[in-house]
């Protein structure tokens, strides 16, 4: 069984996440989104708040598990026998960062694999703050978001 790993922070989930994840479970037997906690960025959706906006938003697919996750990634690689860890890339710079990350993973397990996914093209500038930003001033995010969360993420930047 083949089982791979999609990993971030999600705050909140975004249709770009979706897609990656959805396109990542069908190359896969399992698949993993795991909400990895960064203390350097606490986020504005509690971590609760963003394991259930991605169980909601992937909730139709059988081989996806949504989990939360505290720790050094290479640890859950190995905890899960993970075959690789999928990214999406939007752009050069997601690409170079991606790449540094990969290297300081692979210096802490030389096993740690890396699988970039490019993004829909209309989905390239669609990120978690741009959401943030957009909900927070009332716009409409329903082509940023899936739509089981649409009113979920509004309801975060009600006054």
């Amino acid at each position: 069984m083949t089982t791979w790993i999609y990993p971030g922070s999600f705050d909140p989930f975004t249709l770009g996440h979706a897609n990656i994840a959805e396109r990542a479970a069908r190359l896969c037997d399992q698949l993993y989104v795991s909400v990895l906690i960064n203390h350097e960025k606490p986020g504005v959706f509690s971590r609760q708040e963003r394991l259930e906006l991605a169980r909601k938003s992937l909730e139709a697919y059988e081989n996806i598990h949504v989990i939360l996750y505290e720790g050094l990634l290479i640890d859950l690689v190995k905890e899960t026998q993970a075959a690789c860890v999928v990214r999406g890339l939007r752009s050069e710079s997601d690409f170079r960062y991606e790449a540094e990350m990969a290297a300081a993973n692979r210096m802490l397990y030389p096993d740690y694999e890396v699988l970039l996914l490019p993004c829909r093209p209309d989905l390239a500038f669609t990120s978690s703050g741009i959401v943030r930003e957009v909900a927070r001033f009332g716009g409409d995010i329903s082509s940023m978001v899936p739509a089981a969360i649409v009113e979920d993420v509004k309801q975060k930047f009600k006054p």
